[in-house]
């Protein structure tokens, strides 16, 4: 198993509410493509931070994409970097105000594919 799909295990094993998720891509694409279901937890973690109680705690999200991201895994920060960094919302858009909660790594890494937020 390649290191970004057990990244995609790991989050749904910390997560268990990004489970349906992670069933429903299995169903749909055959497998799980590590960057199209990062995009689907892009959305449900600004969705969370909203306030939308339906979706996964963005905080417990954040928690543990800053520990796999500090461990400098090269195929898992692709995929934390551009499916779920550059695909937050941008400044003025709802949901922006997420980046002030990243932790120190993953705001470091924002910052550098980001850099004007």
């Amino acid at each position: 198993m390649t290191r970004d799909v057990q990244l995609v295990k790991d989050l749904v094993t910390r997560v268990p509410a990004f489970e349906d998720l992670y069933e429903s891509h299995v169903f749909n694409e055959d497998g799980v493509l590590p960057h199209v279901f990062f995009w689907d937890v892009t959305l449900a973690t600004v969705d969370s931070y909203l306030g939308n109680e339906d979706e996964p705690d963005w905080r417990s999200t954040l928690e543990f994409l800053e520990e796999q991201s500090a461990l400098g895994v090269p195929e898992i920060d692709e995929v934390i970097v551009t499916s779920f960094l550059n695909s937050l919302p941008f400044p003025g858009k709802p949901g922006h105000e997420l980046v002030e909660h990243l932790g120190p790594v993953l705001a470091a890494k924002f910052a550098r594919v980001r850099p004007t937020g």
